[in-house]
């Protein structure tokens, strides 16, 4: 019998108007966007929003690995719908941004850090413009997210994403923190050991990958990745 595989990614029961996501955003679209800080990442341009961040600074894009405060940027507050659509999520927010992989960008294959639902984490896409050229990857299997969907991945597995198509690639990107208003989600959808398989994952980084990320922020010479910094070096040693 073949061995029951981990959850990868889910569909989640929520359909979304894509109408107003897509209104809404105009309002924000025009705005200066983020480059992302890990240039080696990506091939073209990946940039970012933050709707909310620790100081609800706008221009904090990192998502912290230590629990901090984060609060709305000024961007959400023009933006009641994409309000609405966070609070459908019952859970402590974590992060929140606006991610816009550009026509003709792919981001390289990679592993985020600790952001499966086996580290007591979760992270949610919502698509809000998006082309049939976009090849989102996930430990081999492509996840195919629709305008207005709600997809969970265990971004603990290696992924890429490509933009061949035409127009720019934007999710609303959130991650929040497991409870039990998502475990009763997540439990009515698959099997709970299933979240918990981990054959192939990697729950942290190698060490040349954060040395990586690690010289990526310092050119970024900013508070918010002078703090990342610590935290990731804080990571290097206990390894």
């Amino acid at each position: 019998m073949e061995k029951e595989k981990g959850v990868r990614f889910l569909k989640l029961p929520f359909q979304f108007n894509v109408e107003k996501l897509q209104n809404e955003l105009q309002t924000i679209v025009t705005s200066k966007w983020n480059d992302h800080f890990n240039k080696t990442g990506y091939e073209g341009s990946w940039k970012s929003i933050a709707l909310y961040a620790e100081n609800g600074d706008e221009n904090n894009i990192y998502a912290s690995i230590e629990k901090v405060k984060i609060t709305e940027t000024p961007f959400l507050k023009e933006c009641p719908y994409l309000k609405e659509v966070i609070n459908t999520f019952k859970s402590s927010l974590i992060s929140v941004r606006l991610l816009n992989l550009e026509k003709g960008s792919k981001i390289k294959p990679h592993r985020d850090y600790k952001l499966g639902y086996e580290d007591n984490c979760f992270r949610i896409h919502v698509p809000i413009i998006t082309n049939n050229k976009v090849t989102f990857l996930l430990d081999d299997e492509i996840v195919d997210m629709k305008v207005g969907e709600c997809w969970y991945t265990n971004v603990n597995y290696i992924h890429s994403v490509s933009n061949l198509g035409d127009t720019d690639r934007i999710h609303l990107v959130i991650d929040l923190e497991r409870n039990q208003w998502s475990d009763n989600l997540f439990f009515s959808l698959a099997e709970k050991e299933r979240f918990f398989i981990l054959e192939n994952s990697s729950q942290v980084h190698d060490k040349a990958t954060i040395q990586q990320m690690i010289n990526e922020l310092k050119l970024q010479n900013t508070p918010a990745s002078k703090e990342l910094i610590i935290q990731l070096e804080n990571q290097l040693l206990i390894k």
